[in-house]
Formats: C-alpha cells, structure tokens, sequence
C-alpha cells in the first residue's frame, strides 16, 4: 500500500460464506468468497442464500485502488496462474461479524494482512472485468526497475566499518 493517491479505482462488491464449524468452540467459520465486478445495488449484509450448512452474504462495496508503485506486484499477479483479489475483514465484535476493511489487488499487500492481528483474510478469483482493467493499467503505468546490488562494506574487528584505502601499501 503506497502513500500517495491512487491513480484509479475499480468499485466491487464482496461476497462471502458462513459455515457451521465442526468444533464445539466455535459456532460458524467464515471465508471470503468472491468480488463481484461494479457496484451491486443489494443493501450490505445481505443474505444471498442459504442452507442447512451454508449461508452467502453480499457485504457490501468496496474499491480496488491502483497505485503506480506497485505495477510490478499486479503484473505478477496477472501472469500467476490464477489472478486474485485479496479481501481484508476486520471483525466487530457486534453485528455484522465484520466490517470490510479492504480489496486489494496486491499479493504483497494481502499478504501483509495475514501477519497479525485478527483480520480474516481471503484470496479469491479475479473477475476478468477487473483483470482487464488491472492489464490496462499496468500497461499505461509500469517502469521497469533496474536492480542495484550494493556492495558490501566489511566490518572491521570492533564491528565498525574498516577505514577506506587508497589501494598503496603502508611503508613499515
């Protein structure tokens, strides 16, 4: 996640499942099951559909942000097997369960996420709407970054850098 402004935004709506867990801590486990490309006009929280085992629930809309930076992490995306976006809810201790936090097309960013803390973290398919855009975006913005590989300076006896030489023997 850059600090600067994103340069576009794709609007998506989350969708995500609740399961009965087969624990007898917990009574559901939820998982985040797929991003709808555009903004869907279901209020959030909405049941989708639902069984003796399952139920989907439309959280709510969100915003996938691009930013210039971080053109070489989606173009990795987009040529991995199978592109995904990566959803972040955060938990309420309330109603609703979660409250979405964000949509991130970044695998390096989602997977900061996973980290720490209790966010409920999910990879799901990339709609191809919003590969298309993401392409479209790296295409317009990417700059290949040439690596520099610095070269080490070795530390003298007391852990300090060792003086420079000027490469000519000292008379002794």
């Amino acid at each position: 996640m850059s600090a600067t402004s994103p340069l576009a935004r794709i609007p998506v709506g989350v969708v995500v499942e609740r399961r009965k867990a087969a624990s007898r801590w917990i009574e559901f486990t939820w998982h985040p099951l797929t991003v709808l490309p555009g903004r869907p006009e279901a209020a959030a929280w909405s049941r989708l559909s639902s069984d003796a085992t399952a139920a989907t629930y439309y959280v709510g809309p969100s915003e996938v942000e691009l930013y210039r930076t971080d053109t070489g992490n989606y173009r990795n995306n987009l040529a991995s097997e199978l592109p995904s976006l990566w959803i972040v809810l955060r938990p309420t201790g309330d109603e609703p369960p979660f409250e979405l936090h964000t949509v991130t097309a970044d695998p390096a960013e989602g997977e900061s996420y996973t980290q720490a803390g209790n966010d409920l973290v999910g990879a799901v398919p990339m709609p191809t709407a919003v590969c298309q855009i993401v392409a479209e975006f790296v295409a317009r913005h990417h700059v290949e970054r040439s690596y520099h590989k610095r070269k080490r300076e070795h530390a003298g006896p007391e852990g300090l850098p060792r003086p420079k030489t000027t490469g000519r023997k000292h008379a002794q």
